[in-house]
């Protein structure tokens, strides 16, 4: 059986408070295997960028974790000094924003901002590093790429903007990439391009992805897995087709239950979208409900 590219086991992470420590997260563990699209999804404030973070070795304090392991290919991330850690993050793992004009460095070219990842990652001269971001960016589809690659950030639309972040997230072909609601800020039309740039490009070169977004729709369109996270703890975890199918968790079928449907009212009269009474909960009792299907590769029923 295959390894698992990445695996978060019991991951605990709190913020400091004086002598006290407040939970974010609660006891997180899920898998990645190599080149799957993995969605984490779940409303505003559910732990999931927070996740995204640990994973890339990002956090900082008042957050402290406080228990669990990040295995990256068997390598536990969490024990991994600073520099080691620099050497995979940009490189091996591999992060797009949700949003690009903070993620980009306004003083810079966005050319000279992909080359830098060629020049620390894979020791390139800045001539051939720069040659290569151009490369890079037609890889994304941006119109002109030798042109462009002399713009800075503001000079150039929130796609185009989100086309560098990905061109410089898969530089240098990382085996796992981190989506953390790449889609949020761009029109319908745009969000769509996006989606199926990523899904092109990280199918083709064999990346793995972890997909964040509070978007169900989205997340049905890309990822093989879903996870649904809740007040910090995943709650349920099922095959992406089978959780849409079954939800299992109230909080899951009450995210299912708001989306708005085209002809609902034509064929079963005036409806109320569900609405979820708040996201404060009591965590002690949500690990005793999660609903974690296990995976077929496990010899399990998805």
């Amino acid at each position: 059986m295959t390894d698992p590219l990445l695996h978060v086991d019991g991951l605990t992470l709190g913020v400091s408070l004086g002598s006290s420590v407040r939970p974010i997260l609660r006891d997180v563990s899920f898998q990645i295997m190599p080149g799957e699209t993995y969605g984490l999804v779940g409303e505003s404030g559910s732990g999931k960028s927070v996740t995204s973070l640990a994973v890339m070795g990002l956090v900082k304090r008042p957050l402290r974790i406080s228990d669990g392991k990040i295995l990256f290919k068997g390598q536990n991330l969490l024990a991994l000094p600073k520099r080691e850690m620099r050497r995979l993050r940009g490189n091996r793992i591999a992060m797009i924003f949700q949003e690009p004009m903070t993620a980009l460095n306004p003083l810079s070219t966005v050319g000279r901002q992909i080359a830098e990842m060629f020049v620390l990652h894979q020791n390139k001269s800045w001539g051939e590093a720069e040659k290569l971001a151009v490369d890079a960016l037609a890889s994304v589809q941006v119109p002109n790429p030798g042109e462009r690659a002399r713009n800075y950030p503001h000079q150039m639309s929130g796609g185009l903007r989100q086309r560098v972040m990905i061109a410089m997230a898969l530089a240098c072909n990382p085996d796992l990439l981190i989506a953390d609601e790449p889609t949020t800020a761009l029109d319908v039309t745009v969000q769509a391009e996006v989606l199926r740039l990523i899904k092109e490009l990280c199918a083709e070169r064999g990346t793995a992805v972890l997909f964040i977004s509070h978007d169900l729709g989205v997340i049905a369109s890309v990822c093989q897995r879903v996870g649904v996270m809740y007040a910090g703890c995943l709650v349920e975890e099922n095959e992406t087709q089978a959780l849409f199918r079954n939800p299992r968790h109230d909080y899951t079928k009450g995210l299912l239950g708001a989306l708005p449907r085209l002809g609902s009212r034509s064929r079963h009269g005036r409806q109320r979208l569900v609405d979820i009474d708040s996201i404060i909960a009591d965590r002690s009792t949500l690990t005793d409900t999660r609903f974690i299907a296990p995976r077929a590769a496990d010899g399990g029923q998805p």
